[in-house]
């Protein structure tokens, strides 16, 4: 499974503990984000994880930053993109079981690391559902 991840300057602690959680679990992982706590602009960060999405380049990709609104915003722009915000396990597997969610959002000013790592291997363990959720998703492209 690879999987893309992006971060501006809030987000960069997590990132690393994420991307060695990853590591141990034996996950392929492309770094788009900033390795540095420099103030950045998000969406550089975030389109590259969309992108890689959307070319089937990763399965599924990763945001973190102060909020996760940001990133969340601008990975929704993609039609095929669905990033959900979680600040834990609970909506988390929602995103996954109802949403069919490819890109997990992590509001790092509001999570502890604890918390996200259990997050993060929920949201790469989590089946989508199916049923009436796609139904309901096959309906947010004709926005």
């Amino acid at each position: 499974m690879n999987i893309s991840i992006g971060n501006d300057h809030a987000g960069t602690v997590y990132k690393f503990k994420i991307l060695e959680f990853l590591k141990n679990k034996k996950i392929n992982v492309t770094n788009h984000g900033t390795d540095s706590d420099t103030s950045v602009d998000y969406p550089d960060f975030v389109h590259p994880v969309a992108k890689d999405i959307i070319n089937n380049i990763s399965k599924y990709g990763i945001l973190i930053c102060g909020s996760a609104n940001g990133v969340a915003m601008t990975a929704n722009k993609y039609s095929d993109i669905r990033a959900g915000i979680c600040w834990n396990n609970e909506i988390v597997s929602l995103i996954r079981l109802h949403n069919n969610a490819n890109i997990l959002c992590i509001p790092a000013r509001f999570t502890n690391i604890k918390d996200v790592l259990e997050m993060v291997n929920t949201f790469l363990t989590t089946e989508f559902e199916g049923g009436r959720h796609q139904n309901r998703i096959n309906k947010i492209k004709s926005c």
